[in-house]
């Protein structure tokens, strides 16, 4: 991995913070619940850097929510592992879908956008409800599967508008030639 490309991962997992902090605050729903729209970058990331990339970048991103739902909030030292472990599992499989159905390569890429960023968000829900259900009450006793009635429906919310948002960014010549000039150095090496 180069230095542009490090530099990239940085970028996007400092963006998604900020644009944590700034949903965060502005999309409170209940306590302990709020807007999160961090992912985005983690998606850039995966569907124009790949797998690693995007587990890279996920991780980074759920730095700001770890401190905000673990220490700061109700989940204590759990939030502040396993929120970056959720990230990190959609970036990696956005960036393994995007790669397997070639979506950056194809003419009308952002049609296969709206459902990969839907499919890529499944492994994080689940682990989204076993962090709820088992690992909090076990591990810190707090949380338990009411807590998902605001959690579920609210990350689908937004990651249904995540799909959308990506679609016309993966539409954009403009921006994946801007995203993918970060990268080009790295794809070569990644193939030699």
């Amino acid at each position: 991995m180069n230095s542009k490309t490090i530099a990239f991962i940085a970028l996007m997992g400092a963006l998604g913070n900020i644009l944590f902090l700034i949903s965060y605050h502005l999309g409170a729903i209940a306590p302990g619940v709020a807007l999160d729209l961090s992912l985005i970058t983690t998606f850039i990331a995966a569907f124009y850097g790949g797998p690693l990339i995007g587990f890279l970048t996920g991780l980074f991103v759920g730095v700001f929510p770890g401190i905000y739902f673990g220490p700061l909030g109700n989940g204590s030292w759990l939030g502040l592992i396993g929120l970056p472990i959720g990230k990190s599992l959609t970036g990696l499989t956005a960036g393994l879908l995007c790669k397997g159905l070639n979506v950056n390569q194809r003419q009308h890429n952002s049609i296969l956008t709206v459902p990969s960023v839907l499919v890529s968000y499944v492994p994080e829900c689940i682990f989204t409800v076993i962090y709820f259900v088992t690992l909090l009450p076990n591990f810190i006793g707090e949380g338990g599967p009411a807590i998902l009635v605001f959690v579920l429906p609210k990350a689908w919310t937004e990651i249904v508008f995540m799909g959308f948002l990506m679609a016309a960014l993966a539409g954009n010549h403009g921006f994946s030639s801007f995203v993918a000039n970060f990268l080009v150095s790295y794809k070569a090496e990644s193939k030699s």
